[in-house]
């Protein structure tokens, strides 16, 4: 695969959309990651916080990292430093973490709120009623290292695009009656995270403003 063949024409067919490209690098090594670097991607995003953390460690200081996988409690302290942006709150009880690490390196952690638009047992995130749940907890208002910057979503694993898109356009929804309705200093409704290699177009057309494409860009993983 021609990493920067496919960065280029990336480009092109996203260059009137407001999306940021997130370059998901799982299981990809350094050497192939900075192709993609080279073709000027600073946003790249990872699954897994150990190969979050060699890659960091490995590769330019300038790059954005966001945290794209299901994030457990005690891996926190690991990425607290350097992440740029957490796509994958599920609970209440990670947001408490997440503002205790901040605190301790006293830096804001951004993050997003993962919603579960997808019925299958295998993926992670909130009801649309635990969403709001957080949102609406006491303790949300007395973290000072937590921003909540917006939503991210993963799209049912079909062929079927008029569910795929059902599914975005509901996320979507959510966000907006978010963005009306809740006015507090930390939650800031600014990035709706969906789309990946198969349902990226969809996710655009509906509005999102931030993609995550691994294959598209570096090719079948191995």
């Amino acid at each position: 695969m021609d990493i920067q063949q496919s960065l280029q024409q990336l480009k092109k067919d996203l260059a009137d959309k407001e999306v940021v490209l997130v370059a998901v690098t799982k299981t990809k090594p350094p050497r192939l990651i900075m192709q993609a670097y080279e073709e000027g991607c600073r946003d790249l995003g990872e699954n897994r916080v150990q190969e979050l953390i060699e890659k960091h460690e490995k590769l330019p200081k300038d790059i954005r990292w966001h945290m794209i996988g299901h994030l457990q409690r005690n891996k926190v302290k690991y990425i607290a430093p350097f992440i740029y942006l957490i796509h994958s709150v599920d609970s209440l009880s990670l947001l408490k973490t997440i503002n205790k690490e901040g605190a301790k390196n006293r830096r804001p952690l951004p993050c997003l709120l993962q919603v579960r638009i997808a019925q299958e047992k295998t993926k992670f995130g909130l009801s649309e009623k635990e969403l709001f749940e957080v949102l609406n907890a006491d303790e949300l208002r007395t973290m000072k290292y937590v921003k909540i910057r917006g939503l991210m979503g993963i799209a049912p694993n079909t062929n079927d695009k008029a569910q795929v898109k059902e599914a975005f356009v509901k996320l979507k929804i959510l966000f907006e009656q978010i963005k009306q309705h809740y006015q507090l200093p930390h939650v800031v409704m600014e990035e709706l995270s969906m789309g990946m290699s198969s349902d990226y177009k969809i996710a655009v057309e509906v509005g999102s403003t931030m993609i995550r494409l691994g294959s598209t860009i570096f090719g079948s993983r191995t």
